[in-house]
């Protein structure tokens, strides 16, 4: 049955309906108990009230900061070293150079939980300050801060934890450097070490093959989570190798389902993993934020159900027969991502209007409609965009899968890292046991609700990796991803949100991170960037071990007012993307050009970075920026902010709008697969685009199957790329398409 997209704009301008409904369910489900389920493979939890009345430990007396190193940024001369202000001699001191700023750091030589900071001036003092603190030496947290210090000897009572403790100063009382005759510090004394491994906590049901009453329980969560899309119920819905019979698996929001074997067929339904649209009366483009994944199934009818719409992966999956991309009547549908899955029947687009599948196998695919991609994909379509628009790679770059939880041989949990592929085609299990390794849960901090992020930090630096069970995290500092190889995998859509303005995570600029299954959601302080991937200027060659971010998702805005400035920065190069859906809400709570702003969705200033599977929506100015040389996206699908409130608010210079897809002037070299950008202006249909697309016309920088799509009629596209390719025009959703550029 071949799609109707015109009525994609309809569905649009129901969303706020559907949302509006959405939300008193929300409000009701809110009110109500968790489903009575299943925790097989859990802890009871354990009473706390003893704690409520134990008392803090008392700040020690000992100066902890006596003799240990001491580095600054400066020395006023070689008589007032830094090391003068640990000596415990009131006649020594240390003094800077007369300028701003500058620092003053120790090294406690352990992670201390600091109480107390003592600050004995010389007559030239600091005005405006902080105390801060670190685990690193890199990434730093402000524990104090003054823009009034009086000078004298000031008694600071703080709360902290870190190794490396930093004076910083950012304006001097007098017209001298800063003098400090002590820099002293008190503790409660070292913080124990956070243990790894345990329980996976209460939104983790795990089930064997002679659990009771499965179904009962897969349907209790089903219930819940059906029509939740902004609450804030999360689960992971995990099952142990075996096989289970007469399962139909209906999943909502924010539930993800996969089995715990080392391949897929180790954990095999008789049934099915459904996902359909009747919560929105047949309308599936908004079925957000689920997954299924290292499952196979036999489905019942002979044809799975996965009508999904963004941010809702379907990865190593071993389907024994078809798979259905549409909802129930064919309505209408806005997805979607498969990856090193195995379907041995058809793949039915039906009225999906994009699609992307990566290194997979499947029996063959029917219909599309605007923007259907596939790379490394053994049985898909020949290339023949735009009529079928079927963009087709032989092989993916650059791959690596994405990691997953999973039972041993002996039933101890480890997470299994797959190996990095280059040109890839097909499924990295087909032969057994994927190439890769294995890490155990004792060496993961199971971050659970409750847990804060100074704790999280700790577990970083004492080199832990990160397991965040199903939940809302949120954080008043940066979550700061320093040693290579770290592993940061999220179970259930575990969502982090900042409270205070700050970055939610960061990471460095090391080999081989590994960020999975995690939701960033824009605090109501504006952030500067939600996700940071390497520090600004950052240039190690990460060729052998890059960084990956793959089912990492941001919001902001829909589930209340969210502001930042940049959804997601890359600065690292050779990171590869894989599958992300950045998106500024067009529906929900807390949305509107001044309520939930938001400039740029991505932007990319590392070098040689690869995106596979990008869905970036809404953003006011440029959704997607791209600086770095030799950059490669395969698959993008986006959607201008529909509520730009005239034309003025997204003049862009001479040019009429910003472009969805921007690459810099200065850029050389880019490759681009497979590109959409569709415009639905619902508050001023007036407005026009220059062009979906903006990049210098340099021969090393070259786009293929590139599309714009006006919703309706409601805005317009003047050209694709720059000025190439015709205009929209009219109300029929038929895109204007460049095959090569330039």
């Amino acid at each position: 049955m071949s799609s109707t997209p015109t009525r994609r704009a309809a569905a649009r301008e129901r969303r706020g309906a559907a949302a509006l409904v959405a939300a008193v369910l929300v409000a009701v489900l809110a009110l109500a108990a968790p489903p009575a389920v299943a925790r097989a493979g859990t802890t009871a939890p354990r009473s706390h009230s003893a704690s409520a009345t134990t008392a803090p430990p008392a700040c020690g007396t000992t100066d902890a900061a006596q003799g240990v190193p001491a580095t600054a940024s400066s020395t006023e001369n070689s008589g007032t070293p830094a090391s003068a202000a640990v000596d415990g001699n009131l006649n020594t001191r240390w003094s800077s150079a007369f300028s701003d700023p500058q620092w003053l750091q120790l090294d406690l030589g352990s992670t201390q939980q600091i109480c107390q900071v003592v600050l004995n001036w010389e007559t030239a003092y600091g005005k405006a300050y902080q105390i801060q603190t670190s685990a690193d030496a890199v990434n730093w947290t402000t524990i104090y801060s003054t823009t009034s210090g009086p000078g004298g000897t000031e008694t600071l009572n703080v709360t902290g934890s870190g190794r490396y403790v930093r004076l910083y100063g950012t304006q001097r009382g007098t017209q001298y450097g800063y003098s400090l005759w002590e820099f002293g510090i008190h503790t409660t004394g070292g913080v124990p070490p956070i243990a790894g491994g345990g329980d996976l906590g209460p939104n983790v049901l795990v089930f064997d093959p002679s659990t009771p009453n499965i179904q009962a329980t897969l349907d209790s969560v089903f219930q819940q989570q059906q029509s939740a899309q902004f609450g804030t119920g999360r689960y992971a819905l995990l099952f142990k190798p075996g096989t289970y019979s007469n399962i139909n698996a209906n999943l909502g929001f924010y539930t993800s389902i996969a089995g715990l074997g080392l391949n897929p067929d180790d954990t095999t339904f008789n049934g099915d993993v459904t996902v359909d649209a009747g919560w929105n009366n047949g309308n599936a483009t908004q079925n957000f934020w689920r997954s299924a994944e290292n499952l196979a199934l036999n489905p019942v009818s002979g044809t799975d159900r996965w009508a999904v719409a963004q941010a809702a992966p379907f990865r190593r999956m071993d389907v024994h027969g078809g798979l259905n991309l549409s909802p129930t009547g064919y309505g209408w549908a806005s997805g979607g991502y498969i990856a090193d899955s195995r379907i041995s029947g058809s793949v039915g687009n039906y009225s999906q209007q994009q699609w992307y599948t990566r290194d997979s196998s499947i029996g063959g695919f029917s219909n599309g409609v605007w923007n259907q991609v596939f790379s490394g994909v053994q049985g898909a379509p020949a290339q023949s965009f735009p009529s079928p628009s079927y963009t087709t790679l032989p092989t993916t770059p650059v791959s690596r899968e994405k990691p997953f939880l999973y039972l041993d041989g002996s039933g101890n949990y480890q997470v299994f890292v797959p190996a990095l592929r280059t040109n890839a085609s097909g499924v990295d299990w087909a032969n057994g046991t994927p190439p890769g390794n294995s890490l155990p849960l004792s060496q993961f901090y199971l971050v659970k609700p409750g847990a804060t992020a100074e704790t999280i930090n700790a577990a970083l630096a004492q080199g832990l990796n990160l397991l965040f069970t199903p939940g809302v995290y949120h954080v008043d500092q940066t979550i700061n991803v320093t040693r290579p190889d770290t592993v940061v995998l999220g179970l259930g859509f575990a969502t982090i949100v900042p409270d205070n303005g700050v970055t939610a995570m960061a990471v460095s600029d090391v080999d081989g991170v590994k960020l999975a299954g995690l939701l960033f959601d824009a605090g109501t302080v504006n952030s500067p960037v939600l996700l940071q991937v390497g520090q600004p200027g950052a240039s190690a060659d990460h060729t052998a071990d890059p960084t990956t971010v793959q089912d990492v998702f941001v919001r902001v805005g829909g589930a209340g007012a969210g502001l930042t400035t940049t959804g997601m920065e890359i600065n690292s190069n050779e990171t590869v993307i894989d599958h992300t859906w950045i998106w500024r809400a067009d529906h929900g709570t807390g949305v509107g050009w001044t309520v939930n702003p938001a400039d740029y969705g991505l932007t990319v200033h590392g070098n040689n970075v690869e995106a596979t599977g990008l869905f970036v929506e809404h953003f006011e100015k440029y959704d997607v920026e791209w600086s770095g040389q030799g950059g490669t996206t395969i698959f993008f699908q986006n959607e201008i902010a529909y509520d730009a409130p005239n034309q003025a608010a997204i003049q862009n210079g001479n040019t009429l709008g910003y472009a969805a897809y921007k690459v810099d002037d200065n850029v050389t070299s880019h490759q681009g697969w497979g590109l959409g950008s569709y415009c639905y202006f619902n508050v001023d249909p007036t407005i026009r685009m220059d062009h979906g697309f903006e990049a210098p016309n340099t021969p090393g920088v070259q786009f293929h199957d590139l599309s714009v799509v006006s919703l309706g009629g409601d805005g317009q596209y003047n050209h694709v790329i720059n000025g190439v390719g015709s205009p929209t025009s009219g109300t029929g959703t038929t895109p204007s398409t460049v095959v090569s550029y330039p």
